[in-house]
């Protein structure tokens, strides 16, 4: 499984039978209490082999040691990977109950678990298939945990198919025995990468007709605000922020003309257009220069205010056709827990943890209108960093008429490139989901230029520094099952695994 979340062509067909171990010691279990230690053995290897580099980020972040951090990864394990111990329970009930429905109801459990109780990352194993340009498209249904669904029950076939061929029996009956799952996992590898095919035929003449925005964004590998500010001070901080940002936009226009420019989130760490010093009122000043020199608009990071509170926002600037510069500010909706939102009763420690966040919520969900350089305007759907872990507000934002994704990230406290990788594959399913366009501007990686059917047409790797420019179609229509009927799944496979574990004993009940 640590292999195959990388998201690589390679590790890819590692997803299919990655579970294979835990579900052949499952089906050995012989009590509930054997399911349940299982359940939560696997929550904390999944934890250190797919999010090892949490722990050391962790500490990294809150000036803690390391085993601290490490410490913490394993108490957070259960609420990492919730959904792996309800798998366990539910298969294990299911295969007392009613042996041939237990596949099928640990794998509804297993998503259905995951839509209610969600989870701090917002991953799940279906996002592996980004690697698979086919397979992947099946997202445009039922979101990433169709994929995960799919994915669980090929597991479970693989063990079924292996079970048959190792049988103690004659060869022709080992065959019978292997035949039927091998057959299901064909099948159903069939149907996804035919509809895979079935989807990207449909979609070419729609691309190739769209009209398109030439957009750069740029990645100035500049991290720790913070520590940089107390290294040369806040002013010399904003200074060497904004002067990186604009040397490589710079470079970014002279490749040729641009319709949209993007910077990351919180680049601007202050207040814009309401400016708390001369110097602040200085720098708006140089960041409106831009545009009004450009007739570019610029889409950045930084903080907005209203009634003393404060919000992590993205700037949206434009001129319009006098020539003068406005700006209009969406407000980040889905805040990281601790580090950027802390429940009340939580703030009496903020003395002993000062890194918990003091950000208020935006409402989110919203398509700005942008006029683009060549006179056209749009609407964008803007995700803040943790906002794109959120399918729905990607979702309205699109069905409020939104053309393109813009996602601003800081994924500098990531403690090592694995973090940032996961966020833009989680990022990557927004635009299949919705089949928008996006543009992710980060600060230290990974930016990326991303197609409606979720291709990364150009990155920028973890701590480049580079701006990256490229065309970009803007739909408005081309519409998908996850767009119009939104996380229909989740619910759907709970109720399913419930009727799957119940129905045997209403039968029972039913003949007594």
């Amino acid at each position: 499984m640590h292999f195959y979340v990388r998201v690589e062509p390679l590790w890819f067909p590692l997803g299919f039978v990655a579970y294979v171990p835990w579900l052949a010691a499952l089906g050995a279990a012989r009590s509930l209490r054997e399911a349940v230690l299982l359940g939560v053995a696997f929550q904390a290897a999944f934890a250190f082999a797919v999010f090892g580099w949490f722990g050391p980020a962790i500490a990294g972040y809150t000036g803690a040691p390391l085993a601290v951090g490490l410490a913490a990864l394993a108490l957070l394990a259960p609420l990492l990977q919730p959904q792996l111990l309800v798998f366990a329970l539910a298969r294990h009930a299911a295969r007392r109950a009613a042996p041939a429905a237990a596949p099928l109801a640990g794998a509804c459990a297993y998503v259905g678990a995951e839509w209610a109780l969600p989870k701090l990352f917002g991953d799940t194993i279906g996002h592996g298939f980004l690697a698979a340009p086919r397979l992947r498209q099946a997202a445009d249904l039922a979101g990433a945990g169709g994929l995960t669904l799919a994915l669980l029950l090929a597991n479970e076939w693989v063990l079924a198919a292996l079970r048959g061929a190792a049988a103690k029996a004659a060869p022709r009956v080992r065959l019978r025995a292997a035949l039927p799952p091998a057959a299901a996992l064909a099948a159903m590898l069939a149907a996804l990468a035919g509809y895979g095919a079935f989807r990207l035929r449909a979609l070419e003449p729609v691309l190739a007709a769209a009209p398109r925005a030439r957009v750069a964004v740029v990645q100035a590998d500049i991290a720790r605000y913070g520590r940089l500010r107390e290294e040369v001070g806040t002013y010399d901080a904003v200074a060497r922020i904004l002067d990186a940002h604009l040397e490589l936009s710079g470079e970014a226009f002279a490749r040729g003309p641009l319709d949209l420019l993007v910077w990351p989130e919180t680049v601007y760490p202050t207040t814009f257009g309401a400016p708390k010093s001369e110097e602040g009122a200085g720098f708006d000043r140089v960041i409106g220069g831009l545009v009004a020199g450009s007739g570019v608009p610029l889409v950045f990071g930084s903080y907005d205010t209203e009634g003393g509170a404060e919000y992590n926002a993205a700037i949206f600037l434009e001129r319009d056709g006098a020539g003068r510069v406005g700006y209009d500010a969406y407000r980040k909706a889905a805040l990281f827990p601790l580090t950027e939102r802390v429940p009340a009763w939580l703030e009496p420690l903020r003395t002993l943890l000062p890194w918990m966040g003091t950000w208020r919520a935006g409402e989110g969900t919203e398509a700005v209108p942008v006029t683009l350089a060549g006179g056209r305007e749009i609407r964008a759907a803007p995700l803040i960093c943790y906002d794109a872990v959120e399918p729905g507000l990607a979702r309205e934002a699109v069905r409020r008429g939104a053309e393109l994704i813009v996602t601003l990230s800081n994924d500098s406290w990531f403690a090592s490139g694995e973090g940032p990788n996961l966020h833009l594959t989680v990022s990557a399913f927004r635009s299949l989901e919705t089949r928008r366009a996006q543009a992710r501007a980060t600060n230290t990686g990974v930016s990326a230029l991303i197609l409606p059917t979720g291709e990364i047409v150009a990155r920028a790797a973890v701590h480049e520094r580079t701006a990256l420019v490229g065309e970009l179609p803007l739909l408005d229509g081309s519409g998908s099952l996850a767009l119009a009927w939104g996380d229909w799944l989740g619910p759907t496979a709970l109720a399913a695994a419930a009727a799957l574990l119940l129905a045997p004993r209403l039968r029972r009940a039913a003949s007594a």
